[in-house]
């Protein structure tokens, strides 16, 4: 009877042991959707104007970079999205950098793939705007609420994925 105690005992804690590496994995995967795939999605942050302000009194390179948007790093390049609001409708900004002095990139395809908060979906050319340094697109008004968006920018033989969002 002994021994059937220990073996439940020792069949029990492996079980334990089993659901915490599995919880370990979900929660990895629940933060960061891409793990495990070969997307070359970057990791978003919204630059604060704190931050904005902060860094260009140092004057450093990433301060000349930050237009107070979403930011994607992806590998070498350099991905920030500011939605304005204007008219009735969004005009999307979205800087395409690369290298440490975040140069723009202006000879790349631009597509943003955008859905709605009622779940309709659309996708948009950007154009590249010389004097901006920037690629733009107007979206018409919507629904209220969030928006998803997906760019993909084809720079020569590579392509770049950002995700963002923002409210309308």
């Amino acid at each position: 009877m002994r021994s059937l105690k220990f073996g439940f005992i020792i069949l029990a804690s492996t079980g334990l042991l089993f659901l915490g590496a599995c919880d370990n994995k979900a929660s990895e995967y629940s933060s960061n959707p891409s793990a495990g795939t070969t997307e070359t999605t970057g990791k978003t942050e919204t630059a604060s104007k704190t931050e904005t302000a902060t860094n260009s009194e140092k004057n450093t390179d990433h301060s000349r970079s930050s237009k107070g948007g979403q930011v994607v790093e992806v590998g070498k390049y350099h991905l920030e999205l500011v939605p304005e609001k204007e008219d009735g409708a969004t005009h999307l900004d979205l800087y395409v950098q690369t290298g440490d002095k975040h140069e723009a990139v202006s000879n790349a395809k631009v597509t943003a793939d955008i859905q709605s908060p009622d779940g309709k979906q659309k996708t948009i050319p950007l154009t590249y705007d010389a004097d901006g340094k920037h690629y733009a697109a107007k979206l018409d008004k919507g629904a209220a609420g969030q928006y998803q968006v997906r760019v993909t920018a084809n720079i020569g033989s590579e392509k770049v994925n950002g995700r963002f969002n923002f409210n309308q």
